[in-house]
């Protein structure tokens, strides 16, 4: 998963906050560094983080590979929409055919990016495109090669209308990680994040 450099436009203010811990600054967009992207990618890198439709759209039109080609840090196109919370990018990308499923390097789909961004319109719009229960079922038990599912990267944000949202349709709260984490762990005691999951993972312990 690439880590966005500039703040998202998403639908959440706090989609960012992941990103800021420990002290890291993010970059102002124009400080983004695409030299190391081969050149007939840029277009496309440029336009999904910045969140330009109109150059998304032109770069696509103009562009002769393949929607779901890796175009940063094995990042598809929709995986950098998502990432940098650009939801009308997003939608534009899935219905031109961009696939729900890719996989970045480190195993991450498009809507681990939408979680660990706290981006739920776009998770929400993920979701529904998935257009079948067991698809969902699915993307929401992909994992990457840390054993996190989307739930973990909305758990780590602390992001509470994701978490409800990914709970909804059958996301498990106590599925553990690579490190014996689960979702319930990540997030900091007596936050809302941290309640919401604790009463689910009761919940699935009572039935």
């Amino acid at each position: 998963m690439a880590v966005p450099n500039g703040r998202p436009e998403g639908d959440d203010d706090d989609g960012v906050a992941l990103f800021e811990e420990d002290g890291v600054e993010l970059a102002e967009e124009e400080d983004i560094d695409h030299s190391e992207i081969p050149l007939h990618l840029r277009p496309l890198v440029a336009a999904a983080e910045s969140g330009d439709l109109n150059a998304l759209r032109l770069a696509l039109d103009n562009f002769n590979g393949n929607i779901d080609e890796p175009v940063e840090d094995g990042d598809t196109v929709l995986h950098l929409t998502c990432l940098y919370g650009h939801l009308s990018c997003v939608q534009f990308l899935l219905e031109r055919g961009a696939n729900l499923e890719a996989k970045d390097e480190d195993g991450g789909i498009p809507l681990h990016d939408a979680c660990a961004g706290g981006y739920t319109e776009i998770a929400q719009l993920l979701i529904n495109c998935a257009n079948d229960p067991g698809r969902v079922k699915r993307m929401l038990e992909t994992v990457d090669t840390e054993g996190d599912t989307p739930l973990h990267h909305a758990a780590r944000g602390e992001y509470g209308n994701v978490i409800r949202l990914l709970l909804a349709y059958g996301a498990s709260p106590s599925r553990t990680n690579v490190y014996g984490k689960t979702p319930t762990e990540l997030a900091d005691p007596g936050t809302e994040a941290r309640r919401i999951l604790e009463e689910a993972a009761c919940a699935v312990v009572g039935n």
